[in-house]
């Protein structure tokens, strides 16, 4: 389905460009594109590579762990099916770390794990619990403390203040996860 809503866009945008006779700015545009697309990708995976590496040697050193003890609070009454000690609960405490950094390519294998460690705890392997749900809504919501994907991505593209977002990002991040966990007791409550 979504190939077909991008070969319908990429039609209608060449379509236009032949009416209005931009189609050599439009060929241009998007060889160029393709250009500082691969340039912005090769700069984000040493930022992606260097932080996976520190959440791979944190694992490693029971980093995660501790940082699991200091949260346990928050994360026994969000996840109360899931004992403090599984490896369910080190994985999303993992997850979720790399969603504090601003790593959401970094979260995807990690919130992955986690899933298939809640899976496990699973009464009916397959089926969404709702300590799956709430993993899903915070981090589809990823409160995000240090935004390192975008700062990369401004800072190559020469901003001037590649950090000035820190802020905002903060903020919007910080309400989208308080109404994704309103939503997901509301809707479980049904």
């Amino acid at each position: 389905m979504l190939n077909t809503v991008w070969v319908a866009l990429i039609a209608i945008g060449m379509i236009a460009a032949v009416f209005t006779g931009k189609l050599d700015q439009t060929t241009n545009a998007a060889l160029n594109s393709g250009e500082s697309a691969v340039g912005i990708a090769l700069s984000l995976l040493g930022a992606l590579a260097m932080w996976s590496g520190i959440m791979k040697i944190a694992e490693e050193a029971g980093l995660i762990r501790v940082i699991g003890r200091i949260i346990a609070p928050v994360t026994r009454r969000l996840f109360p099916s899931i004992p403090p000690d599984h490896p369910a609960m080190g994985a999303i405490v993992m997850a979720y770390s790399a969603n504090l950094l601003g790593l959401g390519n970094a979260c995807t294998p990690l919130s992955i794990k986690a899933m298939q460690e809640m899976d496990k705890l699973n009464k009916a392997p397959g089926r969404a619990t709702d300590a799956m749900c709430t993993f899903v809504a915070l981090t589809m919501s990823s409160l995000t403390i240090l935004p390192t994907t975008i700062i990369s991505i401004r800072a190559s593209a020469g901003s001037a203040n590649p950090a000035g977002v820190v802020g905002p990002i903060f903020f919007s991040t910080a309400v989208a996860t308080l109404v994704a966990l309103i939503t997901d007791r509301l809707l479980r409550k049904r």
